[in-house]
């Protein structure tokens, strides 16, 4: 964690170093499955501006942000997020891999995509820079997981609705402990209803946008 020091530099104006960051926001025991969520909202409690969450975020978001891959097993992501945003190859940098690599971790941290609907495309989900895992439900269809078998891990947490908790599960059994979850609202909303939710960084913008966000679907 900073130190006082750092955090009465920082409230003063000074910048920490990414060290110093990451130094902050490490988890002490990595093997402890942790679910850490990052957020932006607007005042009035919308997830988006003008289509997307990187409307309300500053650069300094998008430092923090970067940092938080970097440190994290596994990035979760809903589905309506992917196709809102436009997640595509979003790779960590080659500083973020020199860091990684230089602390145990993997290269690049995989996606975990959330989706009960499977609308996800296979051709997408081959750009990504390691192989993403699609966490879906019983009552998905068969036909949709088998085509995103070739391209993805298919994970099935729950019966009609994806249960959040049998995902964090499956993703630490699997390995990958340490969960940064990205939105959108929806899941979100089904993290905090569900208990998982061990850590929240978010950041409220300025702005009154009279909306709130996308789904998950």
């Amino acid at each position: 964690m900073a130190t006082a020091s750092e955090i009465r530099t920082l409230a003063a104006g000074a910048k920490l170093s990414d060290e110093q960051l990451l130094a902050s926001y490490a988890i002490a025991d990595r093997s402890v499955p942790w679910l850490r969520a990052n957020f932006v909202s607007s005042i009035d409690g919308a997830a988006t501006h003008e289509g997307t969450s990187g409307g309300l975020g500053t650069d300094s978001d998008g430092r923090v942000f970067a940092l938080l891959r970097r440190l994290a097993d596994v990035i979760v992501v809903g589905a309506g997020t992917v196709r809102q945003e436009g997640y595509r190859n979003l790779a960590i940098d080659d500083e973020g891999v020199a860091w990684r690599t230089a602390n145990g971790l993997s290269e690049q941290p995989p996606f975990a995509i959330v989706s009960a609907s499977l609308r996800l495309e296979p051709s997408d989900l081959a750009g990504y820079a390691t192989r993403p895992f699609v966490v879906t439900t019983e009552r998905a269809s068969p036909q949709a997981r088998a085509r995103l078998e070739d391209v993805a891990e298919v994970i099935v947490a729950g019966d009609s609705n994806v249960d959040t908790v049998e995902l964090k599960h499956a993703l630490a059994e699997r390995g990958y402990p340490q969960l940064h979850s990205e939105g959108g609202p929806t899941l979100f909303a089904t993290m905090i209803a569900q208990g998982v939710v061990d850590e929240l960084c978010l950041t409220i913008s300025p702005r009154l946008e009279g909306g709130l966000g996308s789904s998950n679907r």
